[in-house]
């Protein structure tokens, strides 16, 4: 854990997509057959961000958004969910933020995104220049970020200036196959910045993604510990996750619950993983609340809306029990 870590106040910039999410109403309708929608603040980033917030951390979101209606919307949402706006840029004329459509349902469930000429996309290098560090606890990327110029660029400068600052670099692998040229190409990128990050997490997908292989293993998270990535996350759905820290291996499992829809869940496991890693927590406790986090959002309606607070987390984990499916063989 590096110099900036365990203050009194954390403080995390969140780098990604932000958008505008519609919710079909009553839950469990259909999209093609709902006449009514709620909205919410959506995006893999703003998500995050929003679980940080909270958990009680200042969080500010690094992105682009469209001037027009859905940027302005995205706007007053962050002012709700308490992010600070301060680090977002205009996008050009031509751009849109992005808007997503997503059923309250596990049967059948659809959700549709619409990121033609994504506004996030054009988050530009100037202003990370410029861009004060001073007591900040950790720089969080989202994968979807690398995928684009000039975006891509304006990502690894900011790495680069983290890491030169000795501020810890968080990477989710956020790994969107419609937001890439290839896999190939994903590989490519995602893997440099995997291995200039302090904190890797990402499912099984995603790290057969940055090991070049279609193999769902844990072997490359193993080995990316061991080469210097001080805490690798693999993530395995309804399995738990296996962390790898250096030489050491967790295995935890998941908090059964009713779930209401399969989205959101990795974003609270983020947010709250990140809020409890850096309040000192051991690393167990911090993967076991963080999969209470994303078993309670799959619970409610929403993304960011439905990001639960400490104390709920607390009520949460106090009346359910982690199972633990032992399927795979872990080193000891």
């Amino acid at each position: 854990m590096s110099s900036s870590t365990l203050s009194a106040r954390k403080r995390f910039i969140v780098v990604g997509r932000a958008g505008m999410d519609l919710y079909p109403e009553p839950a469990g309708t259909k999209i093609a057959d709902a006449t009514q929608f709620s909205a919410q603040l959506g995006g893999s980033a703003a998500n995050i961000a929003a679980g940080l917030s909270r958990l009680g951390a200042d969080v500010a979101l690094l992105t682009a958004l469209s001037d027009d209606p859905v940027g302005r919307f995205c706007l007053k949402q962050l002012a709700v969910h308490g992010i600070d706006s301060s680090l977002v840029q205009a996008s050009g004329a031509e751009t849109r933020s992005s808007l997503a459509l997503s059923e309250s349902r596990i049967e059948d469930h659809e959700t549709l995104i619409y990121r033609n000429g994504a506004a996030d996309f054009d988050l530009d290098a100037s202003s990370i220049q410029a861009l004060d560090l001073a007591g900040i606890t950790a720089v969080v990327i989202t994968g979807t970020a690398l995928a684009r110029e000039p975006s891509r660029t304006a990502v690894f400068l900011l790495i680069e200036k983290a890491r030169e600052a000795g501020i810890d670099v968080v990477l989710d692998v956020d790994y969107r196959p419609y937001s890439w040229a290839s896999v190939e190409q994903a590989s490519s990128i995602c893997s440099e910045a995997a291995r200039n990050s302090t904190i890797l997490v990402g499912n099984e997908e995603e790290f057969a993604v940055l090991a070049g292989d279609t193999d769902l293993s844990a072997e490359h998270g193993r080995h990316l510990a061991k080469a210097g990535v001080e805490i690798c996350i693999y993530k395995m759905g309804g399995e738990g996750a296996i962390s790898f820290q250096g030489e050491r291996e967790i295995r935890t499992g998941v908090f059964p619950v009713e779930a209401l829809k399969p989205v959101g869940a990795g974003d609270a496991f983020m947010a709250s993983f990140l809020s409890s890693h850096y309040d000192g927590e051991p690393l167990t406790d911090c993967v076991t609340q963080g999969s209470a986090a994303a078993a309670l959002v799959v619970t409610r309606k929403g993304c960011s809306d439905a990001m639960p607070t400490t104390d709920e987390l607390a009520e949460f984990m106090s009346n359910r029990t982690m199972v633990i499916n032992d399927t795979r063989c872990l080193s000891t």
